[in-house]
């Protein structure tokens, strides 16, 4: 019924490889169950058997992964041969690692996750270091610092999933701890996990400069990294080339999402301040006479900073909710892995833009600051092409929800790092 096989193969198999021996059908009648051959099969011709065998079975695996991409989730396993496909629970065997989830990243992904109803049976294991977090059934807390060997492994028993948001600022006492020896620590540790699946770091843009060098156009994923000075920017630096080369190493399935100046609540409100309660920097109270500080403070003016060109500098953010909606679309997205996306606003923010906003929606006025620094622009264009992804927020919305947040007493501003 199926004729001559190996008059078949002879004919259409590529020059240069041995002839088969011409091949039948038998019959168990005909012959015991072992003869498949009519006569003994020389080594040559297992070898061609094994190597056609071998190359059903990477076309078997290739067609599962094309498969899993088309369904947008990473549920499909093989077994050791590759050629079987098998089905898993994607989502609802979901153990999520998340470090630094207290921080304001931290506490925003877990809430936003666990009210996400794509989520609904993944779980979260937060691995606290200073402050703690609240246990529920669905959040387990761990305590211990990343740069402990012992601390990681017992934190990634089981888990599925990492999200890395622990980190330092200028810190250099404990920042190659923290940040390079508690990343490779977990990498080191995930690679060799079998319940491992994705890998999500969010890093920063300290690590392209920030605003302290000069670009000719918008800024990519592919602009060279370029930290400037301190150990919180070159941390930034060495947390993306590790993850970028354990994927090269290992195949990891990792994927960094890349982040300008984080806000949340009130913290715009309080990065133009010229009082003591400065969020971030530049310290806007030490580049103006003492007494204009004062004034300026009690007034609500605002810092109009230019560049080095006197020109209104730009300067990228990204609210906290559009970090956070970009890392549920990163995971278990096949189009996220191994790969490195700019997380931010559409356009920078402009300080000639928030200075007329301010005078014109709540008659605030505004004093011009000179810099060495440099406008730039951070290109989200791949993100949302590949994630799907769009930031709700524009400058009028980040200007708006931080001027209109009321602070009660029982949340004090407090600043947990230096910088």
């Amino acid at each position: 019924m199926l004729g001559n096989i190996g008059e078949f193969k002879n004919r259409h198999q590529p020059s240069g490889l041995p002839k088969l021996q011409a091949l039948r059908r038998v019959s168990r009648r005909e012959a015991p169950a072992s003869s498949l051959f009519q006569s003994p099969p020389r080594k040559s011709d297992w070898e061609y058997l094994r190597k056609t065998q071998r190359q059903r079975q990477l076309i078997v695996r290739s067609i599962g992964l094309i498969i899993a991409k088309i369904c947008f989730v990473r549920q499909i396993s093989f077994d050791e041969s590759g050629a079987r496909i098998l089905a898993i629970s994607g989502r609802e065997s979901m153990l999520i690692l998340v470090t630094g989830a207290t921080g304001k990243v931290g506490r925003r992904f877990i809430a936003g996750l666990l009210d996400d109803p794509r989520f609904s049976k993944a779980r979260i294991r937060a691995l606290c270091h200073n402050r703690l977090c609240d246990e529920t059934d669905r959040v387990e807390v761990i305590r211990g610092s990343i740069a402990d060997r012992h601390v990681v492994a017992a934190a990634l028993k089981d888990v599925t999933h990492v999200v890395h948001l622990a980190t330092c600022k200028e810190t250099p006492e404990d920042i190659m701890d923290v940040t390079v020896k508690g990343l490779f620590w977990l990498l080191e540790e995930f690679r060799t996990n079998v319940t491992a699946r994705q890998f999500i770091l969010i890093g920063g843009d300290a690590g392209i400069g920030h605003f302290h060098y000069r670009h000719d156009g918008p800024i990519t994923e592919k602009v060279p990294h370029c930290a400037y000075p301190g150990s919180y920017a070159l941390s930034k630096v060495l947390e993306e080339v590790m993850l970028e080369q354990f994927g090269i190493q290992y195949g990891l399935n990792g994927c960094c999402l890349r982040a300008p100046w984080i806000m949340e609540k009130d913290d715009f409100k309080y990065s133009l301040s010229f009082g003591d309660d400065v969020f971030g920097g530049p310290d806007w109270k030490t580049l103006v006479p003492e007494e204009a500080a004062r004034r300026y403070a009690a007034m609500g003016t605002v810092p109009l900073l230019l560049d080095a060109d006197g020109r209104p500098l730009k300067r990228n953010f990204v609210h906290v909710d559009d970090l956070v909606s970009a890392i549920l679309a990163a995971i278990d997205n096949p189009r996220a892995e191994r790969q490195l996306f700019n997380i931010c606003m559409d356009r920078p923010v402009d300080y000639a833009d928030v200075a007329a906003y301010l005078l014109r929606t709540r008659n605030l006025g505004s004093v011009e600051i000179p810099s060495r620094f440099h406008s730039n622009w951070m290109d989200n264009s791949k993100a949302k092409y590949l994630l799907d992804w769009r930031p709700d927020y524009d400058l009028e919305m980040l200007i708006d929800s931080a001027w209109q947040y009321e602070r009660s007493k029982e949340e004090p501003r407090i600043v947990w790092y230096p910088g």
